[in-house]
């Protein structure tokens, strides 16, 4: 059964073809700059540290080498790594099931996630997503089998894949050292060992030693230049993660947004349920069903920007809790049919969010949320792009996923995630913003980027507007687009020294 459901999992990634997100261009581009010797970074000879993901980069640079830098197909390579690292997390969810003495909950978590559109969109995306998963996963599944080393191993590859991953392995950290502390007799896990120390210390220092040496920082730029340019309203992230937590199955699909006050209700309620269940037994196993409010109570303090890949990572965890409710009641009413069929209602209503033909890219089944409009369009304006772009020019934008990977110009990140000097832009005046990003006047006419890439609702209320822009920029392009609201996508040329 585990492996029938492994299998069913790779499938329903492998189906829908790569649709990349724009982020992951980046990771694509450092990775395709590492082996083609230009080094770890974005932007030849700036040693910037923008990508928050510096394992999965690596891994793909890894996959890359045989096909070498200038034809790698690296959205194809993402999705057939994540694709394995998909199944994986599927085929651990039911050994962690098992391990917690509840099999059938654990199935039910594995068959979810593995359609979940919130796992394979970011699966067929390129995202580091799925790597992530299966390491947080791997941390708590060998923690929990009596192989603490192995988990430790598990847990510093984890907060190389993300710095987030510390809202996971920090709480297992914390029980980890409570069992240290207890009497030979009591220890559920085996006693501390020098090796185990090692496994977790050792690539995280390894990592940072080349980090300071080689950037000046283990600090990716992108974490205070995303704080610092969005403009959101202070409670943006709560109300967006209370929404996802009333909606794990995507209920709101089939019945509407009414669903979401009863959803709010119904599944925190199942997974408080089979929390209790399992903690009565074991109290040792907390740090799993602390892992989605833990997340969810950090984000809401932080408030960043949520986008969507920010939402998978504590689902496995909720669906698993969830799964443990349904087979409580089941346990409660004496027949196993009711977690079966809560199971079965839980995957058809995951179901509705996928589709037989998306509006836009390859014409096969897909969840419906693997939205890539954007992307597309950056992509066209890159091949149009690039044989305007002569050696050295720069162009500036506010994405530069796919219109640095495909032109492999210079980029000016207008966030700052590769570029540093933008961040000395921001907080910028709210007055400037539409939505919650805006490119800020004075970072284009100071910095002077030979091409602006920008939909017009970046620009509408101030770049759009200033003067020294008008004057020294002409506009060479523009495509018909409404996307977040815009009036199309601009491209500007420099036209005048200044």
């Amino acid at each position: 059964m585990p492996w029938v459901i492994a299998l069913f999992a790779l499938v329903a990634r492998l189906i829908p073809g790569p649709r990349t997100i724009d982020d992951a261009y980046i990771t694509f581009r450092y990775a395709q700059n590492l082996i083609s010797g230009a080094g770890f970074v974005y932007n030849a000879g700036e040693h910037v540290l923008g990508t928050t993901t510096p394992l999965y980069a690596l891994l793909l640079s890894l996959v890359s080498i045989p096909f070498g830098a200038a034809s790698a197909p690296f959205p194809y390579l993402a999705l057939a790594v994540n694709a394995v690292f998909g199944a994986a997390s599927c085929w651990l969810l039911m050994r962690l099931g098992s391990r917690l003495g509840y099999p059938i909950a654990g199935s039910i978590a594995a068959v979810v996630w593995a359609l979940a559109p919130m796992s394979v969109t970011f699966a067929i995306g390129g995202m580091e997503t799925s790597l992530f998963v299966l390491l947080i996963l791997a941390t708590f599944y060998f923690y929990y089998s009596q192989h603490p080393t192995a988990g430790a191993v598990m847990a510093g590859l984890c907060l190389l894949t993300r710095p987030d991953g510390l809202l996971f392995v920090g709480p297992l950290a914390l029980e980890r050292a409570r069992q240290v502390w207890l009497t030979k007799h009591e220890r559920t896990i085996p006693a501390f060992h020098w090796a185990e120390g090692l496994a977790f210390v050792l690539p995280l220092a390894t990592w940072v030693i080349f980090a300071v040496l080689y950037f000046g920082t283990p600090l990716p730029e992108s974490i205070a230049a995303k704080i610092a340019a969005y403009h959101l309203p202070h409670n943006a992230a709560l109300i967006r993660l209370l929404q996802h937590y009333a909606t794990p199955f995507l209920g709101q699909l089939t019945f509407g947004n009414t669903w979401i006050p009863i959803g709010l209700a119904l599944f925190p309620f199942l997974f408080g349920l089979g929390a209790l269940t399992v903690l009565r037994r074991r109290s040792d196993l907390w740090p799993i069903f602390a892992a989605p409010w833990v997340y969810l109570i950090v984000f809401s303090v932080f408030n960043p920007l949520i986008f969507r890949w920010y939402l998978a990572p504590p689902l496995p965890f909720y669906f698993l809790g969830i799964a443990l409710g349904m087979e409580r009641l089941g346990t409660d009413l004496r027949t196993h049919l009711v977690p079966l069929g809560m199971g079965l209602a839980a995957t058809v209503l995951t179901l509705h969010g996928w589709v037989l033909h998306p509006s836009h890219g390859l014409d096969h089944p897909a969840p419906d949320m693997a939205y890539t409009k954007l992307e597309l369009l950056y992509t066209e304006v890159a091949g149009d792009l690039k044989g305007r772009l002569e050696p050295g020019q720069t162009v500036a934008a506010g994405d530069i996923g796919a219109l640095g990977y495909y032109t492999g110009a210079r980029m000016l990140d207008t966030i700052g995630l590769v570029s540093p000097d933008a961040s000395a832009y921001y907080p910028l005046d709210a007055t400037y913003y539409v939505i919650n990003y805006a490119i800020p006047p004075k970072l284009i006419s100071d910095l002077k980027p030979d091409y602006v890439v920008l939909l017009e609702v970046y620009g509408r209320k101030g770049l759009l507007q200033d003067e020294s822009f008008v004057r020294a920029y002409r506009l060479v392009e523009t495509l018909p687009t409404d996307i977040y609201g815009s009036r199309g996508m601009f491209v500007f040329a420099r036209a005048v020294n200044k």
